[in-house]
């Protein structure tokens, strides 16, 4: 609702007031500070970690090739609900090393079935790697979350700072209200 009222109510905080204590001035300078660094951190850090998201998944796209591989045993047939099985392959690595491992399949595969599967430089299994268009979404969505979470620090500090500012005010008041209260109190008599 304070926003609706217009800059005025929005820059309450800097407003000359003769009732405005030390204190004030500091949170609001901490309110400003503290969200001018959870913006520049989270932008930082969600920028970043996109970037290295990407390179990673580039670099896995180049490096990670196909290779034909052939089943050592006849596949299981069809599971429920699914349309692969796993089963056991024998494939050859770049160096000539052979190489035993779990795939996906068609069920009913018999053995020594030709199968397409994806390897990285060392001749192990991995994934297909992922599209340019799946990469840059990936990239996004985890640099999203990386610069909220690092957006969550510099907040998290404003709110300790605020709470110890408001329990410091509280203390004072306190105090005052110990010297101040008992010359308010009814006299009898």
């Amino acid at each position: 609702m304070a926003a609706l009222r217009g800059p005025r109510a929005l820059l309450w905080r800097w407003r000359p007031n003769p009732l405005r204590r030390r204190s004030d001035r500091v949170e609001a300078w901490t309110v400003l500070a503290v969200w001018f660094l959870a913006l520049l951190a989270g932008t930082l850090a969600g920028f970043s970690v996109t970037r290295s998201v990407e390179q990673g998944l580039a670099r896995e796209r180049v490096e990670w090739r196909p290779v034909t591989a052939r089943l050592t045993g006849h596949a299981p047939g069809r599971a429920a609900g699914t349309e692969r099985v796993w089963a056991e392959v024998r494939w050859r690595a770049p160096d000539g090393s052979a190489h035993l491992g779990q795939t996906r399949v068609v069920p009913g595969s018999t053995a020594g079935t030709a199968v397409t599967v994806w390897t990285d430089p060392r001749g192990r299994l991995v994934t297909r790697p992922v599209t340019e268009a799946q990469a840059a979404l990936r990239a996004g969505l985890i640099g999203t979350l990386a610069g909220a979470a690092a957006a969550v620090v510099p907040l998290g500090c404003g709110r300790l700072v605020r709470d110890r500012l408001e329990r410091r005010r509280l203390d004072l008041w306190d105090t005052e209200w110990a010297r101040v209260g008992p010359q308010w109190r009814w006299k009898t008599g």
